[in-house]
């Protein structure tokens, strides 16, 4: 070969290169029978995993809100706000990422920079009742109860005495000590098929400090362990002689 046409094959193979540079293979997912075993572990083991699972494809839908969810349950709260942000670089219209990243800022007391993502939830999932709850707790955060009350109020249009969302409504009369509108929002939440045990633990805890003490002690001792109940009768009873009802609680402990 001259020298010539050897200098042209050197050319034409260095001008291919970037080229095949930029062919990056994505890794394989874990199977879904892995990926729903994770899901059945404690925070830290899933947190571990979707960490994997997301640095493999930064695309992939479920690890986008997994991981955050994971982090948030963990009280790693900017850790998940931030690994719900650099999901939605790569996937803006994933609906469970948005809502990850709206939870995970409440969660850090700055639920203004989750209202924009809650806001696209919204609007990308319009039967959705979800996004419309988390809505009303961004803007009872950031000071806007009137927009708090419509939001909580397109949210039960679409799931009528959703308990997720009276529990939410409640929080605030909560904290500002107005207990008789926040027990009738949990008892109305507390006798719905699907209300959980941290609907009835805040309910107890309403009970428990407008001195209803035997009330409130019994829904404890029907969902807890003999210490627990204890501990948040402790709890309970120290708020109720102090006088600062459920002022030590945050917007992350209640939901």
């Amino acid at each position: 070969m001259s020298r010539t046409l050897l200098l042209a094959a050197t050319a034409l193979t260095l001008l291919a290169t970037p080229a095949r540079a930029q062919q990056t293979t994505t890794a394989a997912p874990s199977p879904a029978e892995t990926r729903a075993g994770y899901e059945r572990m404690d925070p830290l083991s899933r947190s571990l995993f979707w960490s994997q699972e997301f640095e493999k494809n930064p695309a992939d839908p479920e690890a986008a809100a997994a991981l955050p969810r994971a982090l948030r349950e963990l009280g790693r709260h900017q850790e998940a706000a931030e690994a719900a942000e650099r999901a939605l670089i790569a996937q803006p219209d994933n609906v469970e990422a948005l809502l990850e990243a709206g939870r995970a800022h409440i969660a850090r007391g700055q639920a203004f920079y989750g209202i924009a993502h809650l806001e696209r939830a919204a609007r990308l999932a319009p039967g959705d009742w979800r996004p419309h709850s988390l809505l009303g707790v961004a803007f009872e955060q950031t000071r806007r109860p009137e927009d708090a009350a419509a939001a909580w109020a397109r949210g039960l249009a679409l799931s009528p005495e959703n308990p997720a969302i009276l529990t939410n409504m409640a929080m605030g009369p909560m904290m500002a000590g107005d207990l008789a509108v926040a027990e009738d929002l949990l008892r109305r939440a507390a006798v719905h098929p699907e209300a959980g045990l941290k609907v009835r633990q805040n309910l107890a805890l309403v009970l428990g400090l407008k001195g209803e003490l035997g009330e409130a002690e019994r829904m404890l001792r029907r969902d807890l362990p003999p210490e627990m109940a204890d501990a948040n009768l402790a709890w309970i009873r120290q708020r109720s002689a102090d006088g600062t009802g459920a002022g030590g609680r945050t917007w992350s402990s209640l939901q």
